[in-house]
């Protein structure tokens, strides 16, 4: 049974559901935090910033790289996904930042962690901020790995 995508306006760090919430959004690959959703992140929790720098500074011994997720806990019932789905910050010549294949294997991840905690998803439009990608792209992401393993998701507007 596939579940239907919620969009709603609102802040998606501060997730409208019961029982554990998973926050989700994407993030760079070369240790940068310090615009777009991240910011408003730091403002709630500090864990989330202080886990991803360690994870990258420490990335030899790791996993950190596209594709990879860092689950942190923030609150008894809330985590917050950091999910490594773009490359670099700028858009170049290699043209913009959000690689959809790295995004879609962090939502499987997402997925099969929200299935453990029996949580609902949370997200700004991820990857369509600074990483330069386009919601038609990202919605069936969502689709293919989130609602069609049943996880409520909700999508928040800020606006």
């Amino acid at each position: 049974m596939t579940t239907t995508l919620r969009i709603i306006p609102g802040d998606a760090t501060d997730p409208q559901a019961k029982g554990p919430k998973i926050i989700a959004h994407v993030c760079n690959d070369i240790g940068g935090w310090g615009k777009g959703f991240v910011l408003a992140l730091s403002r709630r929790w500090p864990e989330p910033e202080r886990e991803y720098r360690r994870w990258h500074r420490e990335r030899a011994g790791n996993d950190f790289g596209l594709g990879a997720v860092g689950l942190v806990r923030v609150r008894p019932d809330v985590w917050v996904a950091n999910m490594v789905g773009q490359r670099g910050i700028k858009t170049g010549s290699k043209g913009v930042p959000i690689r959809y294949e790295a995004v879609e294997r962090c939502l499987g991840t997402v997925a099969e962690h929200a299935g453990t905690l029996g949580a609902s998803v949370h997200m700004p439009r991820i990857g369509c901020g600074l990483a330069g990608g386009k919601w038609e792209r990202i919605e069936p992401l969502i689709e293919r790995t989130l609602l069609a393993r049943a996880v409520p998701t909700t999508v928040y507007d800020h606006g």
